[in-house]
């Protein structure tokens, strides 16, 4: 789940904390870029534009994910979302560095991929791998995760961790880390039984 539902409810919680520090630095940005100070109006917008096309990256996300899982497998499909995940940390990460608001926008549509791709491919992963007396525990996992990525998201949000003006394109880039964590151990993990057996037609393989 650490690169399934976690990143749903990390991306989800983590949002609020910096919300003033992205607005001030849209802000500063505008006036270094225009030499002159945006209305409110406009900052509202564009901060709308941040926290709601998340949810455009999130459609875009759910919507490939079933063509993902058929045509490469779960366990890969698993894998692919961790790449927009990393392009997500990457822009906003140097979003402050390179003086551009419209890296963050970019970094969350990208999360908002992550996120649907995540939440779909993670139940369907598990609840196929899961032996079918724990088929119900199993599938549970991702509403476990999904809360525990939110409680993290808040916690790191917390002005004594990375809640300060300082360090926000960190802590809006901190699902990197589950994303690599991802990368370097599900390779490990063995493949669906029901993707192995009716889309690979691979009987021994799913036995």
């Amino acid at each position: 789940g650490i690169g399934g539902a976690f990143q749903y409810g990390l991306q989800v919680s983590i949002i609020n904390s910096p919300a003033e520090y992205i607005k001030s630095f849209i802000r500063e940005t505008w006036l270094q870029r225009y030499g002159s100070s945006p209305s409110e109006e406009m900052i509202t917008l564009m901060w709308s534009f941040v926290v709601s096309i998340y949810s455009i990256g999130g459609l875009l996300g759910s919507l490939s994910a079933g063509y993902l899982c058929v045509r490469f497998g779960r366990k890969k499909a698993m894998l692919f979302t961790n790449i927009p995940a990393l392009l997500s940390a990457t822009l906003i990460g140097l979003s402050r560095l390179c003086r551009s608001f419209e890296m963050i926008i970019a970094g969350r549509l990208f999360s908002g991929v992550c996120g649907g791709l995540a939440l779909i491919i993670h139940v369907m992963y598990a609840g196929e791998c899961a032996p079918l007396k724990l088929r119900g525990l199993i599938a549970i996992t991702a509403s476990t995760a999904t809360a525990i990525g939110k409680f993290v998201g808040f916690a790191l949000g917390l002005r004594e961790v990375l809640g300060v003006d300082a360090l926000w394109p960190i802590l809006m880039a901190v699902n990197a880390l589950p994303a690599l964590i991802q990368l370097l151990t599900l390779p490990f993990f063995p493949d669906s039984p029901r993707y192995l057996l009716i889309d690979k037609k691979d009987k021994e393989g799913c036995i």
